[in-house]
């Protein structure tokens, strides 16, 4: 089985994540070998599951939303996300229960 990896950047957190757009709600379903799976509502066309990634991001680790950015993977299922000015803590506090 994979380990999720977590970076450190000088400016925040980076990790990779599995969005599964179309779903029945938006949700944190756990880890997909090295990815934190998400599901989205929305449907991958015109950027909306992206921006629906980010939305949905911000509010579910209650940051700005400027704070939350797709590294890569802007058309793929897989993403690099980075959370700026956020450490490995705060976010495996925030995802207690999930994993």
């Amino acid at each position: 089985m994979s380990e999720w990896i977590l970076k450190k950047t000088t400016t925040g957190l980076q990790f990779r994540i599995k969005v599964q757009p179309r779903s029945s709600k938006n949700e944190i379903v756990g880890l997909q070998g090295d990815a934190l799976k998400i599901k989205l509502t929305a449907p991958p066309v015109d950027g909306e599951a992206n921006e629906a990634c980010v939305r949905f991001l911000s509010g579910f680790l209650k940051v700005p939303r400027q704070q939350v950015k797709i590294v890569s993977g802007q058309t793929s299922h897989y993403k690099i996300i980075e959370i700026e000015h956020f450490t490995e803590d705060e976010l495996r506090n925030r995802l207690h229960g999930i994993l």
